[in-house]
């Protein structure tokens, strides 16, 4: 776990790095680039010289930069007039809650899917593969463009925008889940019939434990290893498909915030955005160790 935390620090410490050579590499004046789109004044160039230490050498701006990054400082937007952390802070919740409905979705769906078909006829393996493949193959703004059609512009059953209510996150949700069930479908139904076919499992049928109980209490355990190892995959692919997500539904959160700040070129909102998107992704990676030893004993030792 030292190893892992450490492995971690690294990535933000690379996601930092990458961020602050994007600002210096841009074309253009670094105050420039900084003000945007916004006001432009001789006092903000003159805040910006001052928090940023354009005034001083270029390796004590880097370090001043990393000790306001390990104090929580995200900098300031100068456009919105307001601290990075505070627009950050205020969007966090409903995407949070977009991205775990999302999660929870696909896991289920995809749990649905393998724990109905795996082992079963080739008619139904090859509609479920077929359906998979779908929803993979489809981006999600493809699929949430379908799902407003249908549910909202024709049936009316959900709202067309905004997140007021639980019937505001299901379309979104879906959107971003079905891709997430897709992959893990298949990868759940194929750790599955391995498992089945273990010595083990023979064994287990042998003393007469049912196919239910069998797959309950064995088989799925090991169908998880690999499934595991791919929540790390779908963690970027919510946080990059909450962007495009949020705004075709219209609603409020990090996505809309990063469109925003990248049309308007508010690159202290820019690199905040990735800092905190490595954030989330280390976070994860770092939980999901846990979860393998939770998972199979074999690890722990």
């Amino acid at each position: 776990m030292i190893r892992r935390l450490g492995a971690g620090l690294a990535v933000l410490w690379a996601a930092a790095t990458a961020a602050y050579a994007a600002l210096l590499l841009a074309p253009g004046d670094t105050v420039d680039i900084l003000v945007g789109d916004g006001p432009d004044t001789p006092e903000i160039r003159a805040d910006i010289i001052a928090d940023w230490g354009l005034d001083r050498p270029e390796i004590v701006q880097y370090l001043s930069y990393l000790w306001r990054l390990l104090h929580g400082d995200l900098g300031r937007s100068y456009q919105l007039q307001r601290g990075v952390g505070d627009v950050l802070a205020t969007q966090i919740g409903p995407t949070a809650q977009l991205t775990l409905a999302a999660a929870g979705t696909g896991v289920a769906l995809a749990g649905i899917i393998a724990l109905v078909t795996a082992g079963r006829g080739r008619w139904l393996r090859g509609a479920a593969s077929a359906a998979e493949l779908a929803s993979v193959s489809v981006p999600p703004f493809l699929i949430g463009i379908v799902l407003l059609s249908l549910f909202s512009f024709t049936l009316g059953w959900f709202p067309v925008s905004g997140a007021q209510g639980p019937g505001a996150l299901v379309l979104p949700a879906l959107a971003l889940g079905l891709p997430i069930a897709g992959v893990l479908g298949q990868v759940l139904r194929g750790g599955l019939e391995r498992a089945l076919e273990q010595p083990f499992a023979v064994t287990a049928r042998a003393r007469g434990l049912t196919e239910r109980a069998l797959v309950a209490r064995h088989a799925l355990r090991h169908a998880l290893i690999p499934a595991v190892t791919l929540a790390g995959w779908f963690t970027g692919t919510l946080l990059g498909g909450a962007v495009i997500t949020e705004v075709l539904f219209g609603r409020p959160g990090l996505g809309q915030v990063a469109m925003q700040a990248v049309t308007g070129r508010d690159m202290p909102v820019v690199m905040a955005v990735v800092l905190l998107s490595a954030l989330a992704y280390v976070t994860i990676s770092t939980l999901l160790d846990l979860a393998y030893r939770a998972i199979d004993p074999r690890i722990r030792g």
